[in-house]
């Protein structure tokens, strides 16, 4: 491959890693659970690491004492034992207890968040998120690219997929869950701990899988209930003439103006996001500016067109009037 023709491709990794670098998306280790399902998966992943490495140290302690002995003679009774029983039985025995132990477990893992629980509906797209709170009547309130969930509490996840097939996964709060095209899935998450944790795409979904992140904000009762009541209201800053002469409305919803498409995520409070393009740039003035000049650049494959063309004063007016969206 040539300098040039390489080129590209390392720009587009170089981004992939300024983008994750400059923005934090909160914790995501599996390893440091912040909800039930995650701490019995990781419950699972030191019970079978520590028996895992019994076997071995067994099996290896045996060739180690077989090498050591070979020069002895030894008698057929006493090398039986120390086969069948250290090189069979006993790794048998360890493993079915685990496997035993580990199926368990399943049960609890799979088991449905109970009856009048809070219901969001994910829905991937490529590649980004779209999150709707289900209410009574059908009522629903969207936004995009972030998750908002009370302390303490079991969530239904009802999730779906647009296109092609994306993996659900926010590693400290519980286990992945596939989205397929034409099917619905089902995960409850219960988050355990207040703070914010950083969800994935688990499944190669396309050119910018990489840049598909989700922000999950876990806060307490009243907190997310402040913040609910927040999102169903209309927006309220000035500037929607700009927005709606670009041709913005047409794939935008902002509730409380004319804005109202469908196929792109719902911008009605995305000032107070921590992010547009699902974790690629920030959501203040200068992130919407630069994402709205420059979106094919920062996120390969996207659908939604640049508006590099602009004036910069219409430009900073319009990244304005999105900032102010709260």
């Amino acid at each position: 491959m040539s300098t040039k023709s390489a080129q590209p491709h390392l720009l587009t990794c170089a981004r992939f890693a300024l983008a994750f670098a400059v923005l934090p998306l909160g914790k995501g280790s599996t390893l440091e659970p912040a909800g039930l399902a995650a701490d019995r998966v990781a419950t699972l992943f030191w019970v079978l690491t520590i028996g895992a490495t019994v076997i071995w140290l067994v099996v290896v302690g045996l060739a180690l004492y077989a090498v050591s002995a070979s020069r002895r003679p030894q008698s057929p009774r006493g090398s039986s034992l120390l086969i069948v029983g250290g090189g069979v039985i006993f790794p048998t025995v360890v493993l079915a207890g685990l496997l035993v132990w580990s199926l368990s477990m399943l049960p609890g893992l799979l088991a449905p968040a109970p009856a009048g629980s809070l219901e969001v509906r994910v829905t991937g797209y490529q590649w980004w998120w779209r999150v709707e709170y289900l209410g009574a009547e059908g009522a629903t309130i969207e936004l995009a690219n972030e998750l908002h969930l009370p302390v303490g509490e079991p969530v239904e996840l009802q999730l779906e997929s647009h296109d092609v097939i994306h993996s659900f996964w926010v590693p400290a709060l519980g286990g992945k869950m596939d989205m397929i095209p034409g099917r619905r899935t089902r995960l409850r998450l219960e988050p355990t701990q207040v703070g914010v944790y950083r969800g994935v795409c688990a499944e190669y979904c396309g050119t910018s899988h990489a840049l598909m992140s989700l922000v999950v904000v876990v806060e307490e009762r009243q907190a997310w209930e402040r913040w609910l009541a927040a999102q169903a209201q209309p927006a309220t800053s000035p500037g929607e003439a700009l927005f709606l002469e670009q041709g913005c409305g047409a794939c935008h919803t902002i509730r409380g103006t004319a804005a109202d498409g469908a196929l792109g995520p719902d911008l009605t409070h995305v000032g107070s996001r921590a992010s547009v393009g699902a974790g690629v740039i920030e959501a203040d003035v200068p992130g919407l500016e630069q994402w709205l000049a420059k979106t094919a650049h920062l996120k390969p494959g996207v659908l939604m067109p640049s508006f590099g063309m602009l004036p910069p004063p219409e430009l900073t007016a319009l990244a304005q009037y999105l900032a102010g969206l709260r």
